[in-house]
């Protein structure tokens, strides 16, 4: 039986491909990386954000420090269905994830004010950790008026490595999104954030790329993009409806001593 990890600490670089590309990198990892066993799925995600869309417009600018929260499932969630509620960190290029099983309903009525902390403790499953659950509790506290920003699905295909356990590459494609029907409960339809052919490469590591992996980017002739599927959602957005843009001054400048002690805490100890 596969084990479940609901922590994870690693570097995550990311690479836009063209079908040439794809193929050429896809070819050159044959030898070295490993099917997963659940590598191939559709992926669907919840962003919640502020009502301002404070998280993603601070991403948006590369701090040092950047924070978000989501709901994850793999394939279409039923209200009973087992989904994660993830609290991903990056701090000076390492990030920081750590996340909680729940069920589907549980969550969204958690996220959504309905169900209390003290209520979640209770309904936990013996998977989760407490612990986990009270770093994202703390976010809920820190943002206030948290809610579903946008709903983002993609198809992926993982693999590993067996020599080195650390090592992940993941090829996300048809990547979607709406702003409407923005639960996992729902199909996974919604309008290509990428041009048709492109592919998003992913790889994460809690150690440095090998060398033949390096050496198969250079052939493929790919360089790092920071790509943010969020933050492209929002900025795709924005470009269909600019009158949803801010002037005022950020709201993340009135609470910097809270913020730094957050970056304190990022490594979860």
């Amino acid at each position: 039986m596969q084990t479940i990890t609901n922590v994870f600490n690693r570097h995550e670089i990311k690479y836009i491909l063209n079908e040439t590309q794809y193929t050429q990198v896809m070819e050159g990892i044959r030898d070295h990386m490993i099917p997963d066993p659940h590598g191939e799925s559709t992926i669907c995600n919840i962003y919640y954000d502020t009502p301002d869309d404070r998280l993603v417009r601070k991403s948006l600018e590369g701090p040092v420090y950047k924070e978000k929260i989501r709901l994850r499932s793999y394939g279409t969630a039923k209200e009973d269905s087992i989904v994660f509620l993830e609290l991903k960190k990056k701090y000076q290029g390492i990030v920081y994830k750590r996340r909680i099983e729940l069920p589907e309903q549980t969550a969204c009525d958690y996220m959504g004010g309905v169900l209390s902390f003290p209520e979640l403790l209770l309904q936990m499953g013996q998977e989760s950790s407490p612990q986990i659950a009270g770093e994202i509790e703390q976010f809920k506290q820190f943002y206030h008026q948290l809610e579903p920003a946008v709903y983002l699905s993609y198809d992926r295909s993982a693999f590993f490595s067996e020599e080195d356990s650390s090592l992940r590459i993941t090829f996300d494609q048809n990547i979607r999104w709406r702003k409407e029907r923005i639960r996992l409960t729902e199909d996974p339809e919604g309008e290509q954030l990428l041009s048709p052919g492109s592919h998003l490469l992913e790889i994460k590591t809690a150690t440095s790329l090998p060398v033949w992996l390096v050496e198969v980017l250079s052939r493929a002739g790919v360089r790092p993009s920071g790509f943010s599927k969020y933050g492209r959602v929002y900025q795709t957005s924005l470009s269909k409806n600019p009158v949803h843009s801010y002037t005022k001054q950020p709201a993340w400048n009135q609470k910097l001593q809270p913020v730094n002690a957050r970056i304190s805490m990022v490594s979860g100890n």
